[in-house]
């Protein structure tokens, strides 16, 4: 997935040309498909830990988006972990499905969408899971319009998306659903009761979800009684 001039230099420059791309077409789309103006965050790059607006964090976190300051946090640790720790291929294009995910978030909060979530609610069905696969959505929703989103006219930052790009994502996106982390990771048991980000089979099926359709619309988890 070739991207900005200097993207590919350094993990965190290619972050950078990922989250302009990803802010650029949000920056249209929100307003023209959901009917919100959508406001630029930035992306505060730590290591090790972080105070943030919803309290401390440290890398063991992962990527988190916080509502309390309207903020993205990574430590780009964790993509690496995701390789070693979780096993995924890795990759530019994994990189980006999770900071497109994280930026969900933002314009799931921005439309008010968090509202309808109870704090600490768990299980396959709940409003924790179905806000976390909509990220996912809102993520492939992205990715099919990366290689034509530009700022002011200006060429794409993300040229091109292969096939294999889109594997990554899908396999990072399976090894990071709550079965999987149980499975893997965990006491062996998949728990169902305890899920809060969905099932492989789910994330990897509303990422595909928005980026076949293109169409944030598409990505209603909330009004659905099949999340796969």
């Amino acid at each position: 997935m070739p991207d900005g001039a200097d993207a590919n230099d350094s993990a965190d420059c290619a972050a950078v040309a990922i989250i302009d791309s990803i802010q650029d077409y949000w920056t249209t789309a929100l307003p023209d498909t959901l009917g919100t103006q959508y406001a630029d965050t930035p992306t505060v790059f730590f290591s090790g830990s972080v105070q943030t607006a919803c309290g401390g964090a440290t890398s063991g976190s992962g990527p988190f988006y916080c509502p309390g300051d309207q903020l993205v946090y990574v430590d780009l640790t964790f993509f690496d972990q995701l390789e070693t720790q979780f096993g995924a291929r890795g990759g530019t294009f994994v990189d980006a499905y999770v900071l497109a995910h994280e930026y969900g978030h933002h314009v799931q909060n921005l439309l008010g969408t968090n509202q309808q979530v109870t704090p600490g609610e768990t299980g396959p069905t709940s409003g924790t899971v179905r806000l976390e696969l909509q990220a996912d959505c809102y993520a492939g929703v992205w990715a099919n319009h990366a290689t034509t989103t530009s700022d002011d006219g200006q060429e794409p930052l993300i040229t091109e998306i292969t096939d294999d790009d889109v594997a990554r994502a899908l396999d990072a996106a399976s090894r990071i659903g709550d079965d999987f982390i149980q499975t893997n990771l965990g006491n062996g048991t998949v728990d169902q009761d305890a899920f809060t980000h969905g099932s492989s089979e789910q994330r990897e099926r509303w990422f595909s979800t928005g980026y076949s359709s293109g169409d944030p619309g598409a990505c209603d988890t909330f009004g659905t009684d099949d999340l796969g």
